[in-house]
């Protein structure tokens, strides 16, 4: 007995396998009800009393080298795929659908890849804000209405803190911190206190531009926002710039793109104007530049903001703004061939 489960033992130490099929072999021959070792436990009522206890402690330490050597040889087939192994029996048995992008990223990133190409680098910032950042840098009045609690979330236990209503916030960070030139895209989520409908909603996207250079001009403004709406909308739209007012820029306009569905010949889209709005933009506010540590006699610049929302509404001609972050599964799949 004894001379056999020492050549037992010597038999596992240089047990191999090269693969699943020759590992479980040697499972069944060693380990199994019938197999070797099992055996030897069957016999071992037949050893004589004065012997049993060092037989018994031989046969244990057989066992658990026959089952740590088997324990080895199966985690170096861990992860290991094999060939004739046929089906994944784990795998559920409906069909696995592939995931798409959010409409509104696909348009965040095709915005932001489009500026790229000129220059612009992306910078973000918090969602939760100080009112000087939000509005005291931007040239904000402390009497406008965009401070009532009608347009802006506030925090209770501080109301000088609030949760940004526009992406601006960031500007006057990177005004602050970074000196001229800058040329940067701000994208990001904003809040407003808005009752939710089919054309508005409490929290919505925006991607806004900053450039501050010496001698940066309007034309320069209406040369990059050309370009962007060529690129989105396609070469044959044109733009038009209409005189607007925001606290930060000046002069500010309000920038409309020809209809992309009637091709500016008037429909029910554009309200048979031939026209939509899609931006505001304007000349950096001397204010603002002061106010951020910037020299407004040395340093000029443009600023620009567009709702991700409105142009994802003007590519896909989506009418409802609510169907952006209800999660309807129906609605998503449908850009599944624009991921």
């Amino acid at each position: 007995m004894k001379n056999r489960i020492n050549q037992l033992l010597e038999e596992v130490n240089q047990l191999i396998a090269s693969n699943q099929d020759e590992l479980e072999a040697l499972r069944i021959k060693y380990l199994s009800k019938k197999g070797e070792v099992s055996a030897l436990f069957n016999d071992f009522r037949n050893v004589a009393n004065e012997d049993k206890r060092e037989v018994g402690q031989m046969l244990n330490e057989l066992k658990n080298a026959a089952q740590d050597k088997f324990n080895e040889l199966k985690e170096s087939f861990a992860g290991s795929s094999t060939s004739d192994q046929k089906s994944d029996l784990t795998r559920t048995a409906d069909p696995v659908k592939l995931g798409t992008r959010h409409p509104l990223s696909l348009v965040k990133h095709e915005i932001i890849e489009i500026f790229s190409r000129i220059g612009f680098t992306i910078a973000e910032g918090p969602e939760i804000e100080d009112d000087w950042h939000v509005f005291g840098a931007l040239n904000f009045a402390p009497e406008h209405p965009a401070r009532d609690m009608q347009d802006t979330f506030f925090i209770e236990q501080n109301p000088d803190v609030l949760l940004r209503t526009h992406t601006s916030s960031v500007q006057s960070h990177i005004m602050t911190q970074q000196k001229p030139p800058i040329r940067k895209l701000f994208p990001g989520r904003v809040y407003r206190n808005e009752a939710i409908s089919y054309r508005a909603h409490c929290f919505f996207h925006q991607v806004e531009g900053l450039y501050i250079d010496k001698d940066v001009s309007f034309a320069d403004l209406k040369q990059a926002l050309m370009y962007f709406a060529k690129e989105m909308f396609g070469a044959e739209t044109e733009i038009r710039l209409r005189p607007s007012y925001f606290p930060f820029t000046e002069p500010s306009a309000e920038m409309d793109i020809s209809c992309n569905l009637c091709g500016g010949k008037g429909c029910p889209f554009c309200k048979h104007t031939g026209w939509v709005e899609i931006l505001g933009c304007g000349m950096v506010d001397p204010n603002v530049l002061e106010n951020c540590g910037i020299d407004s006699k040395v340093y000029s610049g443009y600023a620009f903001g567009m709702g991700v929302e409105r142009i994802t509404n003007l590519k896909y001609q989506v009418k409802d703004l609510r169907l952006f972050s209800e999660n309807d599964v129906r609605f998503l799949e449908q850009f599944e061939s624009a991921n």
